[in-house]
């Protein structure tokens, strides 16, 4: 990576294009807004690469558990880009950044960004951009569940539920890199599907509209036998179904829950079977908690040992890329701001809509 400045530092107040949600529920425009002075203790940033997350999409929409906006507001929750002016980092060199957006804290969509600096971490050297930034979120929430909170075994049965998605697709690479005996994945899409044994996948389960808990158990059996370790991007019905398969003492973790905000859990089942359940949320882990995992999966990106399907998007189009995002696109939909100059530091094309990249 060229460490040749897109911009030029500066602390001064200064106009920048971001995206604006203007209220809960909104679509989100692309605007110019005004970036507040820089501070000690703080990382200019020019934006190279910003994930468009479910995160950030349910903040928007003003349903989420943890965090509602009534004022406007420039959304996005992470971005790897160029440091401009900093305390800390050199100016020129390449960072990993959380971004915590807020009408007082302006998000990662947009051309530069401002992150206090115990939310940013620096890149290894050689990785590209667009890669790095799209398994941070998404591969944390991937490799934390499963290695550091369920302890992951060589040799141990893994059930991820919602496999398809960015954070499934990387759970089962994960899984197998980390040496498990047996990963099953398990989601709704059949053609999605049939590309995850490619990723890792021993077996694939699809869910059927209108099925039981107990007819999916029995196919979830069929196909995984006892399952030690149960990665849960679902909850809901198939979350009770799995649990019915679990071997004593497995352990669940849960990190989303688009097909129900309840499951049923039989106490007798609990007990019996002594299982540990928990739930991770990435938004309230600090990133220095964050680094090992993120160390991981930047090394093994750096090796080849990864895949990451990407679809980049042009900060001007990004509605185009929150609507890929609202309807599971089984990819990572990724910003890269027009101005970023991704093409001087990568070799690689800066605006293209649909172009996938794997290492």
């Amino acid at each position: 990576m060229s460490s040749t400045r897109s911009h030029d530092a500066t602390d001064a107040h200064g106009e920048i294009r971001a995206a604006v949600v203007d209220a809960p529920g909104a679509s989100p425009r692309v605007s110019s807004v005004t970036l507040p002075p820089r501070t000690p203790g703080s990382t200019l940033m020019a934006v190279v690469a910003a994930p468009v997350n479910p995160l950030d999409l349910v903040i928007a929409s003003g349903t989420f558990h943890s965090a509602r906006h009534e004022a406007p507001y420039v959304p996005g929750s992470e971005c790897v880009g160029v440091v401009l002016a900093s305390d800390r980092y050199q100016p020129g060199s390449w960072v990993y950044a959380e971004c915590h957006a807020s009408p007082d804290t302006p998000g990662s969509l947009a051309t530069q960004v401002l992150v206090d600096d115990k939310n940013v971490l620096a890149l290894p050297e050689g990785i590209d951009p667009v890669q790095a930034a799209a398994v941070g979120n998404s591969g944390t929430a991937a490799f934390m569940p499963l290695v550091e909170e369920a302890g992951l075994r060589s040799g141990e049965t893994v059930l991820v539920l919602g496999a398809t998605g960015a954070v499934g697709q990387l759970a089962i690479q994960v899984a197998h890199r980390r040496g498990a005996g047996r990963v099953v994945g398990v989601a709704r899409d059949r053609s999605a599907l049939e590309s995850l044994p490619a990723l890792g996948a021993d077996a694939i389960v699809d869910l059927r509209a209108e099925e039981s808990a107990e007819a999916l158990a029995e196919r979830l059996r069929a196909a995984a036998g006892p399952v030690d370790v149960v990665l849960d991007g679902v909850y809901g019905m198939p979350l009770e179904a799995a649990l019915q398969v679990c071997a004593p003492r497995a352990r669940i973790v849960n990190v989303g829950n688009p097909a129900g905000a309840t499951a049923l859990l039989p106490a007798g089942l609990l007990r019996g079977k002594q299982l540990t359940l928990s739930g991770f949320a990435g938004l309230h882990t600090p990133l220095r908690a964050k680094e090992a995992a993120l160390t991981w999966l930047w090394t093994s990106l750096g090796r080849g040992e990864l895949r990451v399907d990407v679809r980049t998007f042009p900060l001007d189009d990004l509605p185009s890329a929150w609507q890929a995002q609202a309807v599971s696109p089984h990819a990572k939909c990724v910003v890269v701001p027009q101005d970023s100059g991704l093409h001087k530091h990568t070799g690689t094309t800066r605006t293209p809509r649909d172009r996938s990249t794997h290492p």
